[in-house]
């Protein structure tokens, strides 16, 4: 087994490589020669490449985190935002506030997602209370059917008001629009990020149980609902800002907790830095495919992600559920 400390150190050796690699890749010629004397390749890299690069970066590790918290938090190893209605009712608020009110700014269009994210995971979390411990294995499987159905009202609501287009811009996760000034509501997310850092300890032991909690003098129904409303606001500026991305949540921290064991907080950077090294990775294979054409990186991490996590399950000591 590992320790997370070897586990962020190959990242953080990882991390420089692929940073440089998706800042030089694209349609447009990046003149590092010329930088400060050709205005074009110098905007090019502050107004593009640059923003981009970390709208991946802040994306991935925020995903990651976001997928850690609900399996504590959720006692499931299954679990990822995509699965538990968060990321589709976050795009059914995107669609309500764009449809009522076309001029909605991104602030705006995201405190509506964050709403109806936090909306559709407590709906979700009374489904599975209401399921006996035995059959606690059906959870992701009633996620997925639970995900559908709202993917379905939302599809319905767009055929009905011709808003089809907008909704293949949120359910595509999709990094080729993000300009200087698209992606800055993500730094939000790495500000929920680092309150999950300061309150691992707490959802570590909210993750023993809500007797467990209790008795150590945690307020367990306070700190679902903190760690429900971070993840649900996490979702939401995702989902605004580049679309769905499915997987990351569910694949890293299962990749973590299989190499380094269950501790939330010594895993929290390891799990972050893989997430945004994987989703790099993603989006160059997504970039160098087919020049000067992307392939979306939702659809490349959901290849990836597919293989990874069979073969995760299918390994001699199989996932289990926290």
């Amino acid at each position: 087994m590992f320790r997370p400390s070897q586990i962020n150190s190959l990242n953080l050796l990882l991390l420089p490589f692929l940073l440089i690699t998706s800042i030089c890749i694209g349609a447009a010629n990046l003149d590092w020669h010329h930088l400060f004397t050709d205005h074009s390749s110098f905007s090019l890299l502050i107004y593009s490449r640059l923003p981009r690069t970390l709208a991946i970066l802040l994306t991935g590790a925020t995903l990651a985190v976001a997928g850690m918290v609900l399996q504590i938090v959720l006692h499931n190893r299954f679990l990822e935002p995509n699965m538990v209605g968060a990321t589709q009712s976050a795009a059914l608020g995107v669609l309500l506030v764009s449809l009522i009110f076309p001029q909605a700014s991104q602030l705006a269009k995201m405190s509506s997602a964050t709403v109806t994210a936090l909306f559709g995971m407590t709906l979700f979390i009374l489904l599975f209370r209401r399921l006996p411990p035995q059959r606690h294995i059906m959870i992701p499987l009633i996620g997925i059917i639970y995900g559908c159905i709202i993917e379905a009202v939302v599809n319905f609501i767009g055929v009905e008001t011709n808003t089809l287009q907008l909704l293949a811009v949120w359910f595509a996760g999709d990094f080729s629009a993000v300009l200087a000034g698209r992606y800055e509501l993500l730094w939000l997310t790495a500000v929920m990020a680092m309150v999950i850092y300061l309150l691992a300890d707490r959802l570590t032991i909210a993750g023993l149980g809500q007797n467990i909690s209790i008795s150590l003098g945690i307020n367990y129904a306070q700190l679902m609902w903190i760690a429900l409303f971070i993840v649900a606001m996490i979702t939401a500026i995702v989902v605004v800002t580049v679309g769905q991305i499915p997987f990351i949540g569910l694949v890293v921290p299962n990749i973590v907790s299989r190499l380094a064991g269950d501790r939330l907080r010594q895993n929290l950077p390891a799990v972050a830095l893989l997430g945004a090294n994987m989703l790099l990775i993603c989006d160059i294979i997504g970039r160098t495919i087919d020049p000067p054409y992307e392939v979306p990186v939702s659809m490349i991490f959901g290849i990836v992600g597919t293989v990874i996590f069979l073969y995760l399950l299918f390994k001699r000591s199989p996932l289990h559920a926290a």
